[in-house]
């Protein structure tokens, strides 16, 4: 398996296409803050899903894991921004948004099912120390 073949990943790069797209269309265009902003947090999704998967210790894993989770927040953020701020891009905005959401929560399954293999190899390690022969 590869993070490629992660639900969440492939999530987060339709996000990502559905970000650029929005970004060069509407009069969104023009504003190269906002557009940069949601383009990097959007990225950084998928980014940090794909090098959590690479990482071997569960608790790095975790932590991009919870990286990419906060980026969909700063995501969701920002598009509310757009809503209110850029009205020929209002509803591209809230499609983005409902997105953002599926994409995260997905990733926050990606995190509790990560947390519970940790949890099971904890419980696991110590009954097999229980009847380990000293």
């Amino acid at each position: 398996m590869t993070f490629e073949d992660l639900e969440c990943w492939k999530e987060a790069r339709k996000l990502v296409k559905q970000v650029y797209d929005m970004s060069r269309s509407h009069d969104l265009a023009r504003d190269f803050g906002i557009t940069g902003q949601i383009q990097r947090a959007s990225v950084s999704i998928m980014s940090n899903i794909a090098e959590g998967f690479e990482r071997s210790h569960v608790q790095e894993k975790l932590q991009f894991y919870n990286v990419a989770r906060s980026s969909s927040a700063e995501v969701r953020s920002l598009t509310y921004v757009i809503e209110d701020n850029f009205p020929t891009a209002a509803a591209t905005a809230i499609l983005v948004r409902d997105q953002t959401v599926q994409t995260g929560k997905i990733v926050t399954g990606l995190i509790q099912s990560t947390e519970h293999r940790r949890s099971g190899k904890a419980v696991l390690g110590f009954l097999l120390s229980l009847f380990a022969i000293s």
